[in-house]
């Protein structure tokens, strides 16, 4: 019994890694990524292209810097602890990605192109029709990626992979991602049905825990503020 819950914890976490396509590590790798074939034609690629990644929950974001090398932010907890290149250069694992998450910690990294696609399919450059004339030139878009590598701060709203290459081809951190989730979040607040769940929820909160400040206070007020703000 002692080990159920973490071993619990471990599967819900691996089946989530699985769900939004991060990149798993084989038992007994030391660390080490298997080998990915270099199948991808980067003749069609040209210094200063946005390249995007789709994923299950999302889309990666990076800006090719030619050669086969693609500058992409990633959340990373290993720049908090050490300015080792070569350590941090390595691939991120997902321990790494979920600390950086949790700590708002990342790196601004450039990896190879199939390092950064890691089998998905790329698009190129179908975010230039949103911005037409903002549209930086592409040696500046590449010149603005390179100056930007290294740690940096991690925001999965504010300051995530999509700010990064907007803010290097268009000249503003955008992300279109965060927008769509801020307003899918605004419709469930404005949903009316949200106020009567979230009393189910409370009510039964004070049944299973029994009448305490935690159970009642926010019983009352989340509802009400979800009824204002609606």
């Amino acid at each position: 019994m002692k080990n159920s819950v973490p071993q619990a914890a471990s599967l819900l976490l691996e089946k989530l890694l699985c769900l939004v396509h991060v990149r798993q590590l084989p038992a007994g790798s030391d660390g080490e990524p298997p080998a990915v074939p270099g199948y991808y034609d980067t003749s069609c690629f040209k210094r200063g292209d946005l390249l995007e990644v789709p994923r299950t929950l999302f889309i990666h974001f990076g800006i090719y810097l030619g050669e086969n090398r693609v500058a992409h932010l990633m959340p990373d907890i290993l720049p908090a602890f050490t300015g080792d290149r070569r350590q941090i250069q390595q691939v991120v694992t997902n321990k790494r990605l979920i600390l950086g998450v949790i700590t708002k910690t990342a790196s601004i990294r450039v990896d190879t192109v199939e390092d950064f696609a890691y089998g998905g399919s790329i698009r190129v450059n179908r975010m230039d029709r949103l911005f037409e004339d903002q549209v930086l030139s592409s040696e500046e878009a590449a010149r603005r990626a390179e100056k930007l590598v290294g740690a940096t701060a991690y925001s999965l709203l504010w300051n995530n992979c999509e700010h990064f290459v907007t803010y290097c081809r268009y000249g503003a951190p955008v992300s279109f991602q965060t927008d769509k989730f801020c307003e899918t979040v605004k419709m469930i607040i404005r949903d009316q049905r949200s106020v009567l769940a979230s009393v189910l929820v409370g009510l039964a909160s004070i049944v299973c825990l029994g009448l305490a400040p935690s159970t009642t206070l926010p019983t009352i007020f989340i509802p009400f503020f979800l009824w204002m703000a609606g």
